[in-house]
């Protein structure tokens, strides 16, 4: 059977679908040459009667599966991060909960869990201080903390907005790592996922940037267990890996360039922390594994051919990345619906879904590609487009 897609110039194209989807069985050695985490995204309770503006309504039990699902294969799970809408339908609130049932769940079944930590219960009204911001993320610190989860210190765009000058975010940073009990995770995310954070680190320049977020890490070595970088630029990440203080890691957030940085060369290379591996996770599990016995050559042609998929969901306006994930989740059976919280499924055209089902199927990513030929042609008539 074909499928009639929307074509993004207007029009139509037919897709044959593939029958047969990737061998990707859960299991596996544990991942030994790097440490990789998938960013996870929330499910939406898609019964829950409320309005775009009101507290996300999560499925809890979807949520919690789907994390299941990535530990499997034997990845780690960066949770409550953009990759989960924070900021974008979820919460403090949301996050919070999200937060303490995930660690209660990864020690539950032994998996590794980091977890996002932020400013975001503050409103304009709230953060108008850098006090305020201190308080807020040592709120969400202890929150993390708590859990027994290890922390990950998200960029704040109620800093972006209140800070002054350089000084004071290596003010702030300073204050918070001496307040972290264990190693964290420092996290810079580039203003193509979120507008807000545009001039993090005090500058718009991304030179004096990068000086002023190694000096942070300088000054608390001890503290920063890695950095993760999200600024889609290959060679900044490659210069900064190179110049990070010994036995801290860098963790690629790079949706763009992750194969090449977490392959490395001769002077290191990249961990990994990506949202692209939500819907990657077994796939990008079984790379790594290839990677473990030394197969750079055989790593890089299983994952390689993700990068098309990668650039396509992440295009901009890239923060909107997030639909096509859930898009993928639901395509591939992880959850019953293609619904998302604050209604973000609609945040992306039918030509660019139709184009990431193509793509995703075309990998194989679908563990029963006739459910997804089903589903997506269920999408596809709701727009109208009648096969």
């Amino acid at each position: 059977m074909t499928l009639r897609l929307p074509s993004p110039g207007g029009g139509s194209r037919t897709y044959t679908p593939r029958s047969e989807p990737a061998r990707l069985a859960a299991g596996g050695a544990p991942l030994a040459s790097r440490t990789v985490f998938s960013a996870a995204h929330v499910v939406a309770d898609p019964y829950a009667d409320i309005g775009p503006d009101a507290p996300a309504a999560v499925d809890w039990d979807a949520t919690l599966a789907f994390r299941r699902h990535l530990w499997s294969h034997g990845l780690g799970v960066a949770e409550a991060m953009d990759t989960a809408q924070r900021g974008m339908g979820l919460d403090w609130a949301g996050a919070a909960e999200l937060i303490r049932r995930s660690a209660a769940e990864a020690k539950a079944v032994g998996g590794r869990i980091a977890c996002g930590v932020g400013t975001d219960q503050l409103t304009p009204a709230t953060g108008g201080s850098l006090d305020a911001v201190r308080a807020a993320y040592e709120e969400q610190l202890a929150l993390v903390e708590e859990t027994g989860s290890q922390a990950i210190l998200m960029a704040s765009r109620a800093l972006a907005a209140t800070a002054k000058s350089p000084d004071d975010y290596l003010a702030v940073y300073a204050h918070l790592l001496r307040q972290a009990t264990e190693p964290v995770v420092l996290h810079w995310l580039g203003p193509m996922f979120d507008p807000a954070l545009d001039g993090y680190w005090g500058s718009t320049d991304l030179d004096a940037a990068t000086e002023t977020f190694l000096q942070v890490i300088a000054e608390h070595p001890d503290k920063v267990d890695g950095v993760k970088i999200s600024l889609l630029d290959a060679r900044r990440e490659i210069e900064l890996r190179r110049r990070l203080p010994k036995g801290v890691r860098c963790y690629t957030g790079d949706d763009f360039h992750y194969p090449e940085l977490i392959a490395g060369d001769e002077r290191g290379f990249s961990h990994a922390l990506l949202g692209i591996f939500d819907p990657l996770g077994p796939l990008a599990a079984e790379a790594v594994r290839v990677l473990d016995t030394g197969d750079t050559k055989g790593f890089r042609e299983l994952l390689d051919p993700t990068v098309e998929l990668s650039r396509h969901l992440f295009q901009p306006p890239t923060r909107f990345y997030k639909t096509g994930v859930v898009l993928l989740a639901w395509l591939a059976g992880h959850q019953d619906h293609f619904a998302m919280v604050g209604g973000l499924q609609s945040a992306r055209s039918l030509p660019h879904l139709a184009r990431a089902y193509e793509l995703a199927d075309g990998l194989g990513l679908f563990p029963d590609p006739a459910v997804a030929e089903a589903r997506m042609t269920s999408l596809l008539s709701v727009y109208g487009v009648d096969q």
